[in-house]
C-alpha cells in the first residue's frame, strides 16, 4: 500500500505504537515518490515548543522575536518540491493545527514578523501513535484538520502481531558477521517486544556488542527470563 500511494499528490497518515516503523514507511514512500527527488524533511511536531513553533514550520524575519538576529527559514519552506514528515502529529499545539490546516488548503504561509505571503508545494506524510479520533472527541485536536491529513492511512501493527518479520530484521540488524543460535531465535520469537522494532534493534545491538563468538546465544540478548526459560524447552 505505501508503494501504491506514494506517486499520488495526497497526504499519507501513518498509525501505530512507538518504536513500530513509521518513519522507516515515511522513507519508503518518498523512495517511491513523483517527488523523490526533492527535500525531505523530517520534524517531531510533539517535540516543537510552543513558542517556537510558528518559526520552525514557517520561519521567521529578523527581528520577529528576541533573539532572532537574521530570517530563519521554516520547515514548510526547506521542503518546497519534496515531502514534509510531520511526526507525532497528535501532540502539535492547536494553535499549529490551525496554521497547518491553512498551508495544507492552500498552500500558502507567512513568515513569522512579515505579512508576504509565501506559496510552497509539499507532499505532507503525518504520522501518530496517538488514536486522533479520539483526541477530536476530546477537543484536543481539530476534526477538519484530521479530514486533511487522513486522505491515506497506514496502519502499522505492532511488533507482537509480525511474528514472520522478527527474525529477518533481527538478521538484518546483526550485519553479515554474526548469526543467531536456535535458541537465540527461540527466545525472539517468545518475546512479546513491548518496545516494537525499536527493542528488536537495541536488543540484537547489545547482543554484537556482548557475544565474544560470531554466534548470538539467549544471554546475549538480555531478554527477560521467561522467554530465555520458553528458548532452551525441549
Amino acid at each position: 500500500l505505501a508503494t501504491q500511494v506514494a506517486n499520488a499528490d495526497v497526504p499519507v497518515l501513518i498509525t501505530g505504537p512507538n518504536g513500530c516503523g513509521k518513519e522507516k514507511f515515511a522513507e519508503i514512500i518518498q523512495a517511491n515518490a513523483f517527488c523523490k527527488d526533492g527535500p525531505f524533511v523530517k520534524v517531531n511536531a510533539g517535540a516543537l515548543p510552543k513558542e517556537l513553533m510558528e518559526s520552525e514550520l514557517f520561519g521567521a524575519n529578523e527581528g520577529a522575536y528576541t533573539g532572532a538576529r537574521k530570517d530563519r527559514i521554516g520547515r514548510f519552506e526547506r521542503a518546497h518540491e519534496g515531502t514534509l514528515f510531520l511526526d507525532e502529529i497528535g501532540n502539535l499545539p492547536v494553535e499549529g493545527q490551525v496554521k497547518l490546516l491553512r498551508v495544507i488548503q492552500t498552500g500558502e504561509f507567512e513568515r513569522l514578523g512579515s505579512s508576504e505571503t509565501q506559496k510552497v508545494k509539499v507532499r505532507l506524510i503525518c504520522a501518530t501513535n496517538t488514536p486522533l479520533q479520539e483526541a477530536v472527541d476530546r477537543q484536543e485536536f481539530r476534526q477538519d484538520l484530521l479530514y486533511r491529513i487522513n486522505v491515506i492511512q497506514l496502519a502499522i501493527p505492532p511488533l507482537s502481531e509480525r511474528p514472520d518479520d522478527i527474525l529477518p530484521l533481527a538478521q538484518s540488524f546483526l550485519g553479515a558477521e554474526k548469526t543467531l543460535s536456535t535458541d537465540a531465535k527461540k527466545a525472539l520469537l517468545s518475546y512479546h517486544w513491548p518496545g516494537n522494532i525499536r527493542e528488536l534493534q537495541n536488543a540484537l545491538q547489545r547482543a554484537t556488542l556482548l557475544s565474544p563468538t560470531p554466534l548470538i546465544t539467549p544471554e546475549d540478548l538480555g531478554l527477560p527470563i521467561d522467554a530465555s526459560a520458553l528458548a532452551v524447552r525441549p
